[in-house]
């Protein structure tokens, strides 16, 4: 019998467009031979399910099951494909911990911290090899007193960012410290923000993305990305727009290299008490040859032009067996 599958997208965010688009790349690359897959999309309106026939199917939210004209469906497990809240901040994953679906992504606790970019460096702040930025954090409070401070803890340039959100969105690169009140205000009026900014030391040097996952034997990194992009930095226009951004996988890194980073984001993984498929983004600074800690994706993108896709296809296998085994890998509970 077919495993029924709920594959999760949609959201209550600006990134909700980008989680359609993975979950029809997804879909499109799903095992129906073994899976029996349902698209449910979530908007803070309305949980459901489009039927053969165009119909919306509303989700019970008492088990998370969908009534359908001739049958309920009860799901084997929830594919989730929803970048930004609420699937990667958690919130999800515990409303599914408390219906008894197990998920394909890391669980609530890990989902939450890592949206939070300020404490996920502190935990991973003593991890040999590994290099964090000169950073500082505030909010609306404190915001007066710390941008006095600035100036003294770190060098310009400088990155501000909302301490939580994704896909870079309300990010800004400060070159001029006049510049930096604006940077603030628009990062601190990001949606899903946490209402706090994190101002970071600029890192000069090159950019990777690399996957990591739960395999069926052992932890698994897929080999690494290199973004070179035309834009300022790797904005969420670099990110989704076509052409403004090179992508070389598997990335050009000396074995070195590659056995260091390696080591890193299998150790930043576990740190972590990461589940499933993650995403880890790092600089190699210029002259030093230091792996620079950027963030970590707990949904990566699965667009067409994503990283996953073409790390998958680099490591010599397709999305269909990759997909299928992060499933097998959730229904055995690992």
């Amino acid at each position: 019998m077919k495993a029924k599958i709920a594959l999760i997208t949609g959201g209550f965010t600006g990134e909700a467009e980008v989680s359609l688009k993975s979950a029809a790349f997804v879909t499109e690359k799903l095992d129906t031979t073994r899976f029996e897959v349902y698209k449910i999309i979530l908007t803070p309106q309305s949980w459901y399910y489009v039927d053969d026939a165009g119909i919306k199917r509303e989700i019970d939210r008492k088990d998370f099951s969908l009534p359908l004209k001739d049958q309920l469906i009860r799901f084997d497990l929830a594919f989730i494909m929803l970048h930004g809240s609420p699937g990667e901040d958690g919130r999800l994953q515990g409303y599914l911990d408390m219906v008894g679906l197990g998920y394909t992504s890391c669980d609530t606790l890990t989902s939450a911290l890592t949206m939070n970019k300020a404490y996920t460096k502190t935990l991973l702040g003593d991890i040999e090899n590994l290099y964090l930025a000169k950073s500082v954090c505030l909010s609306a409070d404190d915001r007066a007193e710390k941008e006095q401070q600035l100036k003294h803890l770190l060098k310009l340039p400088y990155f501000v960012k909302p301490n939580g959100g994704g896909s870079s969105i309300g990010m800004t690169k400060v070159k001029k410290i006049e510049a930096l009140a604006d940077a603030i205000d628009r990062a601190l009026h990001t949606e899903n923000a946490n209402k706090q900014v994190l101002i970071e030391e600029f890192v000069r040097g090159r950019e990777f993305s690399i996957g990591v996952y739960m395999g069926k034997q052992s932890l698994q990194v897929l080999p690494a990305t290199e973004v070179v992009t035309t834009r300022e930095f790797f904005d969420f226009e670099a990110k989704y727009i076509p052409g403004l951004t090179d992508e070389i996988t598997p990335a050009d890194l000396t074995i070195a290299q590659r056995d260091r980073v390696k080591g890193l984001v299998k150790e930043i993984y576990k740190r972590l008490n990461c589940k499933g498929l993650v995403r880890i983004d790092f600089f190699l600074e210029e002259n030093t040859d230091h792996f620079y800690f950027i963030e970590i994706n707990t949904i990566p993108g699965q667009t067409e032009q994503s990283f996953i896709p073409q790390q998958v296809r680099a490591a010599g296998m397709n999305e269909t067996d990759f997909y299928s085994e992060l499933i097998d890998v959730a229904l055995a509970g690992k």
